[in-house]
């Protein structure tokens, strides 16, 4: 077998939150890949939790930090790396970077502090840490005094506005080191510079590493598609809907339709809890399409967008609206703005939020309220729930994946059957109606991860499958293998 780098994994290798990789470059260098929060019952096995996000394992070799997203089970406990004395450069595409420190400052004010000074200070800190590069464009990362180099490169991966799966290519100094083209200004960036390590790994010129972070879906609104593997050594790969499939674009889109119009039927509201980022726009793209091309109560339907930080990051992906697909730009061309329509009512203040929670209550005015948190762990959808769960006209409509010990997994399993849930401590019992709508997953399915290893040629070397229960690692390993012969890391 060729002679491989090193990786240890700190987070989502046996499960899908709190990812954290560590690529060793050389025997005593490494980068870390993504360093995320852990949710629901989920661990890293050494200590950190959902409760207990502290750095727990060493940081002696780590000199950078490489992120493929800003999703908060990707960069959540950054903060706590700052604090655990890391001070290396971080690498990532340039529309992370503008997403970065909202996501950032968010888990500041939840997780740490609300002191604003000390907030700003962190801030201003990570953006001058920030190395953003363009997509499709190889970086150099590092280099021994020997001439061996590793150079980076990020490539789409269509999961939500900057995500990307990256490659690391080790090869000689001449190939490698190629004068940086990143993207500046964003905060204090300077030049970037190789990282000088010690020693690097002796592997064959042009031996590629390859993390896939989140792929997204083929025909997401506002993205443009993955871009397709172009070869891998060594692959790690998500694997978050391995043993499923999706349903297509068009078929969730009137599953959408059908369920929220039986929704308002009922009388009461419609509760989506969703991401900030990524899923969040996705559906406020479809739900105002599916009041621009419908009569009857959609034109009158009030959508509202009850998330602070869902708001910011809806703000930022229109100023970045030249990195959205065809599609979307096109329908802007035409006048019609996805992310901002007339029916949509943004909540800003909590004294707002209060009210609109309390009036809901007592009135079952039929409307669509889209909030965070996405797995009901937090944020003010746990208010809409807590006041609407027990009203049978009330209807919660999930559409991403609920991890194991969250809120939003329990009203899944326990709702249909007139359960109850647990949310800050009290039992609420739920009579609303419970749906899912699974082909709304900004995870690429069974199907698509199954394509994006194939595309590769020549084929890839070696696939380890990573951020995925067990039976979903089980499930894609053996149809993977049934399509190619792979060499694999065995799932457990």
């Amino acid at each position: 077998m060729t002679a491989q780098p090193q990786v240890k994994h700190h987070g989502a290798f046996a499960g899908v939150t709190g990812s954290c990789h560590e690529l060793f470059l050389g025997p005593a260098d490494s980068v870390l890949i993504d360093c995320g929060l852990f949710q629901g019952a989920e661990t890293s096995g050494t200590g950190a939790t959902s409760a207990s996000s502290e750095i727990d394992f060493s940081l002696a070799s780590v000199r950078g930090l490489v992120i493929t997203h800003t999703h908060i089970d990707h960069v959540g406990r950054i903060p706590y790396l700052l604090m655990a004395g890391f001070n290396g450069p971080i690498f990532c595409t340039s529309a992370t970077a503008h997403l970065l420190p909202l996501v950032i400052e968010d888990a500041l004010k939840i997780g740490l502090t609300r002191d604003r000074d000390l907030i700003a200070g962190v801030l201003s800190r990570l953006r001058r840490m920030l190395i953003p590069f363009d997509y499709d464009e190889w970086q150099p990362l590092a280099c021994d005094n020997s001439g061996r180099a590793v150079r980076v490169r990020f490539r789409q991966a269509g999961h939500i506005l900057g995500s990307a799966y990256v490659e690391f290519e080790w090869g000689d100094a001449g190939g490698a080191l190629r004068a940086p083209g990143g993207v500046r200004g964003v905060g204090a960036v300077g030049a970037h510079q190789p990282l000088k390590v010690a020693s690097l790994y002796p592997l064959a010129e042009g031996y590629r590493v390859v993390f896939s972070g989140d792929l997204g879906c083929r025909n997401t609104p506002l993205l443009p598609d993955p871009q397709p593997l172009e070869r891998a050594d060594l692959l790690f790969l998500e694997s978050t809907y391995g043993d499923r499939l999706h349903e297509s674009r068009q078929d969730r889109s009137v599953r959408l339709k059908t369920v929220i119009e039986r929704c308002v039927s009922d009388g009461g509201a419609v509760l989506i809890p969703a991401f900030s980022i990524g899923r969040t726009q996705e559906l406020l793209y479809e739900i105002e399409d599916l009041i621009a091309s419908n009569a009857g109560f959609w034109p009158t339907i009030t959508v509202i967008l009850d998330s602070p930080m869902a708001a910011e990051f809806t703000a930022l992906y229109q100023q970045l609206a030249h990195l959205w697909d065809q599609e979307a730009l096109q329908r802007r061309a035409a006048g019609r703005n996805p992310l901002d329509f007339s029916r949509l009512h943004t909540v800003a203040s909590h004294a707002d939020h209060e009210h609109i929670v309390n009036f809901l209550r007592t009135s079952g005015e039929p409307c669509i309220v889209i909030a965070a948190s996405g797995m009901c762990a937090g944020g003010r959808m746990v208010n809409y729930l807590k006041a609407l769960l027990p009203d049978p006209r009330t209807d919660v409509l999930f559409v991403g994946y609920q991890a194991s010990g969250t809120p939003g997994r329990a009203i899944q399993e326990y709702g249909p059957d007139g359960g109850y849930v647990e949310l800050d401590g009290e039992r609420i019992t739920i009579r609303a109606g419970i749906h899912t709508l699974g082909g709304y997953s900004a995870h690429a399915d069974q199907a698509e991860l199954i394509d994006f290893v194939l595309a590769a040629s020549p084929p890839v070397g070696e696939v380890r499958l990573i951020h995925g229960d067990s039976s979903a690692r089980r499930a894609l390993a053996t149809k993977l293998q049934e399509r190619a012969a792979l060499t694999f890391h065995s799932p457990t």
